[in-house]
């Protein structure tokens, strides 16, 4: 039986990532760009795709709307920024085509608005779409559970000097992973900053500490610190392709599926394969 066409359209084409999903796409066997983005004002726009990266010529031309770009897509990949989901949402969701999101940084009605969209077309969300971090996900949900509030929780990320969000929305999914397998809420826990606190850390609480710098690609560790022993739960990326090569498959999982609100998990599987080893 053969694999069907996965028409892929790659919102922010020309950005680091941009880069990385046109290689993942040239590896999926029976996928093929369809359209791709880059913001408003951008030397690339009526570019050809293949452009900004010095690729292979791909006769898709580069266009500022979303509403373009998703035009005969059944699967959209969007790795922009937060200010641009909403309208890259509701391009998809006019065309009827799936998103797999991997921006990060929303404030509560951007997320609001992708839940509403989840409602209409399928949409799998991720902090990070490698298989590494979304293992690593469920290990520290199991860690936290295992170990109790015994063990103090610390969660450092390091990235390059552009990225915007701090903590990183990966660090964030390790904390309400942490904060699940606690049965905690993460709002409840979460202690970001310590300046000025002339205080003992109070017990329970999940903290996070920020590197900025250079050319990190993504470096996240969680620590648990007990009385007499440290684990420590670390995931490095070298490489943007591992979260293109992931994002990839999530599309390739993603098109056909019925409206609804997906992650990483359902997509690898893992949910199901660690419940089963409990």
């Amino acid at each position: 039986m053969s694999t069907p066409e996965l028409r892929v359209a790659i919102l922010g084409v020309s950005g680091r990532m941009g880069g990385a999903l046109l290689k993942a796409l040239d590896e999926t066997s029976g996928a093929k760009l369809q359209g791709a983005t880059t913001s408003p004002g951008s030397q690339w726009i009526g570019k050809d795709a293949s452009t900004p990266h010095s690729g292979a010529f791909r006769d898709v031309s580069i266009s500022a709307a979303a509403a373009e770009a998703v035009r005969g897509a059944n699967v959209a990949i969007d790795f922009t920024l937060a200010n641009a989901t909403a309208t890259n949402l509701d391009a998809a969701v006019a065309a009827r085509c799936a998103v797999v999101l991997g921006t990060t940084g929303h404030d509560e009605a951007q997320r609001q608005h992708i839940l509403n969209a989840s409602r209409q077309i399928p949409i799998v969300w991720a902090a990070n779409t490698s298989l590494g971090v979304n293992l690593l996900l469920k290990l520290v949900e199991l860690a936290a559970a295992t170990l109790g509030d015994d063990y103090d929780i610390e969660i450092f990320e390091a990235h390059h000097r552009n990225k915007k969000d701090a903590p990183s929305g990966t660090a964030l999914a390790f904390g309400r992973a942490a904060a699940q397998g606690r049965n905690v809420t993460l709002n409840d826990v979460a202690e970001f900053d310590r300046h000025g606190h002339s205080q003992a850390r109070r017990k329970g609480d999940i903290g996070f500490a920020v590197f900025r710098g250079g050319d990190v690609v993504g470096d996240h560790t969680v620590t648990f610190a007990g009385i007499g022993e440290r684990i420590e739960l670390t995931h490095k990326a070298t490489d943007r392709m591992a979260f293109a090569r992931g994002a990839m498959q999530a599309a390739r999982w993603l098109a056909g599926k019925p409206a609804g609100l997906y992650s990483m998990s359902d997509v690898l599987g893992l949910s199901a394969h660690l419940n089963s080893v409990k």
